[in-house]
């Protein structure tokens, strides 16, 4: 069995891969700052022997030992990486240096979570890998966009310069229990919005398109890539059924029963209108794609809200 880390283990996508590697009989460390990730996500497993936690801020460096490294540190959501923008730029930079030159040490696989954002407002519909993106350098968006971008560039670079043995991920949308109440993805907004019958907030026409993967497809498509040999991505890990940001809130409201009605504001600057990857390479060089339906996964998800609402969350 392997040992471990994974970088913002605490967050989100990071807690729920730490659980499915713990699962198959690993050593997990996982480091985080917890600016995002909370102690709640890991709490469970604080008592297995094969489990730890560092609280470090990969911006600086940090001596351990490892045999893979999935690199999952980063505030993913705008309302969190805008809070900070110079600081997402370093996570992304200086973290990726930090992590990539610990795997370079110590002779580690290492994995990047990168993002469908590299696409920006893309051009090209669905996106490939081999598309370049439509990205704007210094928008609102660009302290995410561009340090992916990067991030992607020091991992190509560290494995042709100093033979790291390492893969890229571009994920796409991804929802599921534990994202945060407050951290502005769509998914979140509209069920907390329509569990406490708020209006449901729709930015632009709605008419804007997304891709939902449910957690547990994506963490099953990063392992399977670490997994993979000779096999260094970038590659695109999401679902490839697309639909409107106003067919997601009526789902939404159908699926709680909730009486709230669809409020329009002003859409965001740089806000990308399509979105819908291109997953033929995944299901080629990895025999993966999404298993998990759309209405029973945002079912999974509702019930996790509703506990943590009962429970007085915020």
């Amino acid at each position: 069995m392997a040992r471990i880390v994974i970088t913002g283990g605490a967050g989100f996508i990071g807690s729920h891969l730490t659980d499915e590697l713990l699962g198959k009989g690993h050593e997990v460390v996982v480091v985080d700052n917890l600016h995002t990730g909370r102690k709640k996500n890991f709490v469970a497993h604080l008592g297995n022997p094969r489990f730890e936690f560092i609280r470090h801020d990969v911006i600086e460096p940090i001596l351990i030992e490892a045999d893979e490294v999935y690199h999952m540190a980063c505030p993913a959501s705008p309302v969190h990486y805008q809070s900070n923008p110079v600081k997402t730029v370093k996570t992304n930079v200086m973290g990726t240096i930090n992590m990539l030159g610990l795997c370079k040490r110590v002779g580690a696989k290492f994995l990047v979570a990168s993002t469908s954002e590299v696409y920006g407002d893309p051009l090209e519909h669905p996106q490939k890998e081999s598309y370049w993106g439509n990205v704007n350098p210094i928008g609102p968006r660009s302290c995410y966009d561009e340090g992916k971008r990067v991030a992607e560039t020091l991992t190509e670079n560290y494995r042709l310069q100093n033979g790291v043995n390492t893969r890229i991920v571009r994920i796409f949308n991804t929802y599921g229990p534990r994202m945060l109440f407050n951290d502005g993805r769509v998914v979140s907004n509209f069920i907390v919005q329509a569990l406490r019958g708020e209006d449901i907030t729709v930015y632009g026409e709605g008419s804007q398109t997304r891709s939902f993967c449910f957690v547990s497809d994506l963490t099953a498509g990063i392992i399977a890539t670490m997994n993979k040999v000779d096999f260094h991505g970038p590659v695109n890990l999401g679902n490839p059924n697309e639909m409107t940001i106003n067919e997601l809130a009526k789902l939404i409201i159908e699926l709680t029963g909730s009486c709230s009605r669809i409020r329009f504001e002003r859409l965001p600057k740089d806000d990308p209108t399509r979105r819908k990857p291109d997953i033929s390479l995944a299901q080629r060089e990895l025999g993966w794609k999404p298993t998990v339906d759309v209405k029973k996964g945002l079912m999974d998800t509702i019930k996790d809200f509703e506990r943590r609402i009962s429970d007085g969350e915020k």
